[in-house]
């Protein structure tokens, strides 16, 4: 079994503060190199979010580097090379993905690169607009 994790998923597993941090953390804490990975993208997302948590709840730059390294520790992570972005965009496009949703769609298509079997995200709704081969991984921790 192979899988794959949204930055959802990584955020809630990274902050304690975060509602759905338990179940997050406890899929996260099993994985490995050879059995996980993420998009290369939900890096930058993660920073992002981390950073601009409000009150204390928000982490330093320096923090969230260290919660990078770990992620880029224990999961493989997976690029789209320029080919593969137009493909999923153009994808997206055809499933009437607007808007902001087409980065799911782009962590969607790294997930099927990966050749993940379970997709872990709490966008559900997001990633089971990116096709029936998407749907049919998705799961929340």
């Amino acid at each position: 079994m192979k899988i794959f994790f949204d930055t959802s998923v990584l955020v809630a597993a990274s902050s304690v503060h975060h509602e759905h941090h338990g179940p997050s953390f406890s899929v996260y804490q099993h994985a490995n190199r050879h059995s996980a990975s993420c998009a290369a993208h939900s890096l930058a997302e993660v920073y992002a979010a981390l950073t601009r948590l409000p009150g204390r709840q928000r982490m330093s730059c320096e923090q969230v580097l260290l919660v990078l390294d770990n992620i880029r520790e224990h999961l493989e992570t997976v690029v789209l090379t320029s080919d593969e972005y137009s493909s999923a965009i153009a994808e997206a496009a055809a499933e009437g993905i607007l808007g902001g949703t087409v980065y799911d769609a782009l962590i969607a298509q790294c997930a099927i690169k990966a050749k993940a079997t379970i997709i872990y995200t709490w966008n559900v709704d997001h990633f089971r607009r990116c096709g029936a081969e998407v749907a049919s991984r998705v799961r929340t921790p």
